[in-house]
């Protein structure tokens, strides 16, 4: 039908970044598919939250694909590594920390690349970041541009020229604070979202990793209390 709304896969952490790409991406006029992964991630909490972005955004379709990266480990969230807590901007600005995963985003966009082909979609959207993010070579314009150039060239659809496949990073050149102003102004709610490297049994937010502490930093530049972040220290 000429009226149809495009489709797009959205992959989907549970997250404060890709929940605002979810609705960046509702906002611009897609049927949502959005894509999670249980890849044996300690803070495994996140997918309870996607689950709940997912069913307050209305998509059409979610998505959780079981992929265990403890059998390769090598980082703080997938093996028996501590998670860095309480590091400054200046040592979360030098180097790549322990919580990168060998090859993360790589791997997520590949398998949203193999459902977008399947469903007709030319529309992939991923919320990274190069502003305030914690020095993932993964979550560089550079590696978003490679990425495209690739799934044009490793898809039937786009061999054969019926699609032109695009990969979204909509909050790519943004400071977490935008982040947030947007996403309020689209009506994330993000007491549903968990950012969290090392969260408590129960999901509460240790406050003290690096997506913790540059989740706070935006929401102190905006003026407003995290409603998901750890309890003030008179809240108990």
């Amino acid at each position: 039908m000429p009226n149809e709304k495009p489709k797009a896969v959205v992959l989907l952490s549970g997250g404060l970044d890709s929940a605002t790409t979810l609705y960046m991406a509702r906002r611009d006029g897609y049927t949502l598919h959005a894509l999670s992964f249980r890849y044996g991630q300690r803070h495994s909490h996140e997918l309870a939250c996607a689950a709940r972005v997912a069913q307050a955004a209305s998509v059409t379709q979610h998505v959780v694909l079981d992929i265990d990266l403890r059998k390769f480990g090598g980082s703080a969230l997938t093996a028996d590594l501590a998670v860095p807590k309480h590091r400054s901007a200046a040592a979360m600005a030098g180097g790549i920390p322990v919580t990168y995963v060998p090859a993360r985003n790589t791997i997520f966009l590949s398998l949203a690349l193999a459902w977008a082909e399947s469903l007709g979609a030319a529309d992939i959207f991923i919320g990274v970041n190069a502003l305030d993010y914690s020095g993932y070579p993964d979550c560089r314009p550079e590696f978003i541009a490679a990425f495209e150039r690739l799934a044009n060239l490793a898809t039937k659809v786009g061999v054969e020229g019926r699609l032109r496949l695009r990969i979204h990073a909509p909050l790519i050149g943004m400071t977490k604070a935008e982040i947030i102003r947007t996403g309020r102004d689209l009506g994330v709610d993000y007491s549903l979202t968990s950012s969290c490297y090392d969260p408590a049994p129960d999901g509460r937010a240790c406050g003290a990793c690096d997506a913790c502490q540059l989740r706070a930093k935006g929401f102190a530049e905006v003026g407003r209390r995290d409603p998901a972040g750890p309890p003030a220290p008179d809240e108990g």
